[in-house]
């Protein structure tokens, strides 16, 4: 059983670094919940593989600078929409 989440956390950690994906971009990709993601490439990886966890820790804290970025832009899409909608019932 360990080795299996141990093989997981490899595997994602590879896809985030190939990826730049986020925790929640990789939960969704491998039909995990981001809490595991997130055990994953920060507890389990460090012991299992340190060089590859330092690259997706690189990964990690740039997601996490940019994420108040991200989340703009998702707000002005959501506006952007609800205006959208909103001209065309008229």
């Amino acid at each position: 059983m360990r080795e299996l989440a141990d093989k997981r956390a490899e595997e994602i950690g590879k896809y985030i670094i190939n990826t730049g994906s986020t925790v929640r971009a990789a939960a969704k990709v491998f039909g995990i919940s981001k809490s595991t993601v997130h055990k994953d490439v920060t507890e389990r990886l460090k012991n299992i593989n340190y060089n590859l966890y330092l690259k997706v820790r690189k990964v990690l804290d740039k997601n996490k600078k940019e994420r108040h970025l991200r989340g703009g832009i998702a707000t002005k899409k959501k506006y952007l929409r609800l205006k959208n909608k909103k001209s065309a019932q008229v």
